[in-house]
Parts: C-alpha cells; sequence; structure tokens
C-alpha cells in the first residue's frame, strides 16, 4: 500500500495563498495532485491542510482530505517530519495503513507522473529507506567567497588552484518530493540519512519558489519546458 501525502498549509508571508495561487493557468497545488493521480502508482492520494479552502480545491481535483492538519503542524516552525508522521499516525488509528509513502510539495509545478514512478523504482533496493530528487550545484560551492571586514576571502583557500573539473560535484535537495518506507521513517524521523538515494534533475527542471521573484522564474521555466516538449 502506497500513499501520496500533498503538504499544503494555509498560512503563507511572503507569497500570499501561495499553494493556491495561480501557476500558468491553474492553482499551482493542481500540479502536485494530477501528477499523483496520474501515476496511478498510489492507493491513496491526500492531501494535509488546515485550510478549508485548499481542502475544497483539493477534493475537487480528485485529491482526499480525510481530516484537517493539527494546530501542533500548521505553524511556521513545524518540518516536513512531523506532518508526515502525524498523517500516517492518523491514518494508522482509522485502521489503514501504508508500506511506503510520497510526501510532495503543493508547489512544485515541475513534478510528473513518470519522474514519481521512476524514482518510486529506487526505493525497491532493501537498503533503501528514502529517496530525495537532487540537483548539482551550477556553480562550485567548493569556490564559494565571504566577506570579512570589507573583503573578500575564499571561503575555502585550500582549493584556490584546483580546476574546476576537478572538484567533487555538489547537489542539494530539490525540494519537490520524498519517497520513504514508513516502517523506518516512524523510528527515525529522517527524511534524508545515510541510506537515502538520490534521484538526480536536471537545473532547468527545478526551482525553489520562495518569493515573487522565484515565482516568475519559475514560470518562464515551465512555459520553456512545455514549449520545448
Amino acid at each position: 500500500m502506497k500513499i501520496a501525502i500533498i503538504t499544503a498549509r494555509g498560512g503563507s508571508k511572503r507569497i500570499p495563498h501561495k499553494n493556491i495561487k495561480e501557476f500558468c493557468g491553474k492553482p499551482i497545488i493542481l500540479y502536485s495532485i494530477e501528477a499523483a493521480l496520474k501515476s496511478e502508482f498510489f492507493d491513496e492520494v491526500m492531501v494535509s491542510t488546515d485550510s478549508a479552502e485548499i481542502a475544497d480545491i483539493a477534493r475537487k481535483a480528485g485529491a482526499k482530505v480525510p481530516f484537517m492538519r493539527s494546530e501542533k503542524t500548521s505553524n511556521d516552525y513545524a518540518g516536513t517530519n512531523d506532518v508526515i508522521a502525524e498523517v500516517l499516525e492518523e491514518y494508522e488509528k482509522r485502521g489503514k495503513t501504508f508500506d511506503s509513502f510520497c510526501c510532495i510539495y503543493p508547489t512544485a509545478p515541475f513534478i510528473t507522473a513518470e519522474k514519481l514512478r521512476e524514482s518510486a523504482k529506487l526505493l525497491d533496493d532493501e537498503y533503501t529507506y528514502t529517496v530525495v530528487p537532487v540537483v548539482q550545484y551550477s556553480y562550485p560551492p567548493q569556490r564559494s567567497i565571504v566577506i570579512r571586514d570589507g573583503f573578500v576571502e575564499m571561503q575555502f583557500p585550500e582549493i584556490t588552484e584546483a580546476r574546476s573539473q576537478d572538484l567533487e560535484p555538489i547537489y542539494h535537495d530539490c525540494g519537490q518530493f520524498y519517497w520513504g518506507k514508513t516502517k523506518p521513517f516512524i523510528q527515525s524521523k529522517i527524511l534524508i540519512g545515510n541510506k537515502t538515494r538520490p534521484f538526480v534533475l536536471p537545473e532547468s527542471e527545478v526551482q525553489d519558489i520562495d518569493n515573487e521573484e522565484d515565482w516568475k522564474l519559475a514560470e518562464l521555466k515551465f512555459n520553456f519546458l512545455q514549449n520545448k516538449l
């Protein structure tokens, strides 16, 4: 049994109504819901929210909202791990358990059904507990510069003379979705650990959306990809 958990609380200070703001013609959360449903991979596609408006949009799109998010996991300090744990534990109270889950962010329009199916295959390995999409930094972080007392300094002066192609590639979390096996997650509450497999994505399909400028850039990337197909 597999569940898709789309985390979409109502509060958003930097981008008001961020999770249901129109993105290239429709509420941004619909991209996540539609990708999960289209994958035909899940026994349950649900949205965890504290907002009646978001819940209504989610249900109309075909997702389930069997219960509302608690006040504890609706504040600015609750993490993704807390929300996932709450959902899985609430389902268990209702007599429904899942072997694995996929936590999907509501502001991830670059997610597709194909990506969900492909990344899920990595979880088949018995030694893998979680899977996370990652993207390589476009510029080597090892060459970062800091400003101290008004002057620039190399953060890592020991590699000043190293060629960029000789530096180890460094990646970061895409902030789109997380696959996990339920039992080890409930025990550890860890999404990225020593038993996490990477699902590498190109930079053109990744965009953090934290402010209005990010939003516009994400729409440009999205439209570019759509026209390219």
